[in-house]
């Protein structure tokens, strides 16, 4: 018996002294307590939380080397591998999580939209419900503050810059070729169906080192991941048909659109200033298809358009007017693959091919032009931790320009060039806290028709200065090669050059945004040819120069008023350059003082409609008098357009919808054209340029077709 109770003595003995206490203090890196963090051992039930003081306590049975986890909302997760017998008295230090919603985010120079965007300042469906927009995504853009109206256009001109330094990308893929053909004082619309993607991203300035060959912006759009439903969307509009349809599988589905636009009806119902012979036609077709695999998601998209038509246009030097007729078709194909390799390692690789065709007849002369590009690009991701992640890659563009010209004169002539650009860029996401965050990138390129070497740095940071609000700097040197009517007469130049300095303030509260950004922009090496229009002969040199400073303002509020969304956009704008055949530096024909954009849309429900409209104003831009001395030396009256929408939901799958462009009928004028020679006054004659159309009016029924019944096109407004 005393054996017995001497040996339950030691038992119990033993499994006392066998318990360790784990114990210690838990708090922030200002040292304030943590209270409710969970302290534990990892595997085990073995654990506590923090009392009002941050201290913790509690015994394990455990021994030799275990791991203490410890983790609260809002904080880094604190992670200690040792012996448990030295776990006492510990003094842990939480750092703040960096990935929560209410952490800084690198703003400065980009609008973003998107179900995995952290601040909404125009969503995708903005693009169709926006009464300017008609459905495209510039025409959304556009009511953005930093954009330029230039009405007869339709392109996005950024900050001061031209068209043509803006690039647009699809699913991180350079679109050469975005805009469809036009002529004059008639805008030209965005290729890409709104209805294919579900995230934009527009960088007026400042944007990663990642894209190049763009001075000024860069679009990027980011076609579906993952549709939500199989259906079948009808639409019929006042000048044409739509069709699209979605199929899903296990692991993978593919969305077809298909769209005829022919503006003979409404030409006819609603003549304007020019004598079509054969109105507006175009046929286009868009498909994506989407595959998932065990680690990433494979995308294959293509376009296809074809347009045609051919006018008469007035011409103050022809009094028959100037007979002018285009045919172009266009394709566009990418394939990518976005994928993760292990936990800390992920990449991204894709390669895009655009063929552009036009044949253009103007007057006696014939032009016709073949493009055909290459973008291959290979990007890889290491997320080292919640604090850095390191990004590098490289990409290859490559362009073949062809083109043939003849006239009455001129036999058939055949000319072009080839441009390659190899680039390699590396950079940086570095979180010093939920406060602040730097951005530091690096982008080299070499051009081989230039036989040209750059580098360009790149740096961004934010401060967080209260829960709603932050402070953002963007840096950045930005180079592009010239366009296609330069390089194709050409090739002995530079890469043109910008800096871009940017400052910008974020207020980010519940359904209200409001942003103000100041910027300046440097431009060297800019393109100069003295000649009016560039050609064979004239006399080429980058010796241009030029700079953009400004500020922009924006304000979106969809809480204030019930059922009501609104947005102010207001751009100041100072440029000037010397580049082209410019005499001297001077403010650009395409660029206003003044922007501002008014957007508004109202839901009413007892008539289950929306309305909305939209207002733009820009004050004058400027032109040449040939009869007052100088250059650029006068400039056009202001800008004003007000247009109209209206939704009506006939059913949850059906939709009527009407708006009108310009329902004032404002007289704009976009500047003026002369005389090529005198009058006998020794005056030199002019003509107003004023678009094609004062008012536009567009009607459509869509009707989408589905067995998911919980699909409503109420969810487009």
């Amino acid at each position: 018996m005393k054996k017995l109770l001497l040996i339950l003595s030691v038992f119990i003995t033993t499994q006392i002294t066998a318990q360790t206490i784990i114990n210690g203090k838990v708090t922030d890196t200002k040292g304030l307590p943590i209270v409710g963090a969970n302290v534990y051992l990892d595997a085990t039930y073995d654990g506590s939380t923090t009392d009002e003081n941050g201290l913790f306590s509690f015994k394990t049975e455990e021994t030799g080397t275990q791991t203490l986890i410890v983790s609260f909302l809002s904080f880094e997760t604190f992670t200690m591998v040792g012996d448990v017998s030295y776990m006492k008295d510990l003094s842990i230090k939480l750092r703040e999580d960096v990935n929560t919603l209410d952490a800084v985010v690198l703003s400065a120079g980009t609008f973003a939209a998107g179900d995995n965007s952290k601040v909404n300042v125009l969503k995708p469906l903005d693009v169709v419900t926006t009464a300017s927009a008609i459905g495209d995504f510039v025409g959304a853009l556009q009511t953005l503050p930093g954009t330029t109206t230039v009405a007869e256009d339709g392109r996005l001109f950024v900050r001061g810059g031209e068209a043509e330094e803006t690039q647009i990308f699809i699913d991180g893929i350079r679109v050469f070729t975005p805009y469809s053909p036009t002529t004059n004082n008639t805008p030209t619309r965005g290729r890409y169906s709104p209805f294919l993607f579900d995230g934009i991203t527009f960088s007026t300035g400042g944007y990663s080192a990642e894209f190049g060959q763009s001075l000024s912006s860069v679009l990027l759009l980011n076609t579906i991941d993952e549709p939500d439903q199989e259906k079948t969307d009808i639409g019929i509009m006042s000048v044409g048909a739509t069709l699209g349809n979605t199929q899903k599988w296990n692991k993978s589905s593919i969305s077809v659109n298909a769209s005829y636009i022919n503006l003979a009806p409404y030409i006819a119902l609603f003549p304007d200033r020019n004598d079509w012979k054969k109105p507006f036609e175009t046929l286009s077709g868009e498909a994506v298809f989407r595959k998932k695999t065990d680690a990433g998601l494979i995308k294959l998209y293509g376009a296809f358009d074809t347009t045609n038509f051919e006018l008469t246009q007035e011409d103050i030097n022809y009094s028959e007017g100037l007979d002018f007729k285009l045919k172009n078709k266009n394709l566009y194909v990418n394939g990518s693959y976005q994928g993760a390799l292990n936990a800390n390692w992920s990449l991204f690789g894709g390669v895009s091919y655009t063929h552009g065709n036009n044949n253009i007849d103007i007057m006696d002369r014939d032009i016709e032009d073949f493009e055909n590009a290459i973008h291959i690009k290979l990007k890889f991701k290491n997320r080292i931790s919640n604090r850095f992640k390191l990004y590098f890659g490289a990409e290859y563009f490559a362009t073949d320009f062809d083109e043939t010209y003849a006239d009455d004169t001129v036999s058939r002539v055949s000319y072009g060039y080839n441009d390659n650009i190899a680039a390699a860029f590396a950079e940086a996401d570095i979180f010093i806290s939920k406060k602040l965050a730097f951005k530091t990138g690096l982008r080299a390129e070499y051009t081989e028709i230039f036989k040209d070497f750059t580098v360009a740095p790149r740096l961004s940071l934010a401060y967080k200065t209260s829960g709603k609000s932050q402070l953002s700097l963007a840096y950045g040197n930005f180079y592009q090669n010239p366009s296609s009517y330069i390089l194709k007469f050409n090739q002995n130049l530079k890469p043109q050059k910008t800096s871009h300095y940017i400052f910008n303030y974020q207020y980010n509260a519940d359904r209200q945004l409001f942003r103000a950004e100041a910027y300046y922009k440097r431009y060297d090496d800019l393109v100069k040819f003295n000649d009016e229009f560039p050609d064979f002969n004239s006399n080429y040199n980058s010796n241009g120069s030029g700079f953009a400073k400004g500020i922009d303002f924006f304000w979106r509020d969809s809480k204030s008023i019930k059922n009501f969304d609104y947005w102010l956009s207001y751009s100041f704008l100072d440029t000037k350059r010397d580049y082209r055949n410019y005499a001297e530096k001077a403010q650009p024909n395409f660029a206003n003082t003044h922007n501002l954009s008014v957007v508004g849309k109202y839901w009413i429900n007892d008539w289950r409609s929306q309305v909305g409209f939209s207002y733009g104003f820009a004050s004058g831009r400027t032109y040449t008098n040939l009869n007052q001395p100088g250059f650029l030396n006068n400039k056009t009256k202001a800008y004003n357009s007000l247009s109209i929408n209206w939704a009506y939901l006939i059913s949850p799958q059906k939709i009527l919808y009407a708006s009108v462009n310009n329902v004032l009928g404002f007289k704009n004028i976009n500047g003026y054209q002369y005389a090529n020679t005198p009058n006998a006054n020794g005056h030199f004659e002019r003509r107003a340029l004023q678009p094609a159309a004062d008012q536009f009016f567009f009607v459509g029924f869509f009707w989408t077709i589905s067995e998911d019944k919980k699909s409503n096109q109420l969810d487009n407004l």
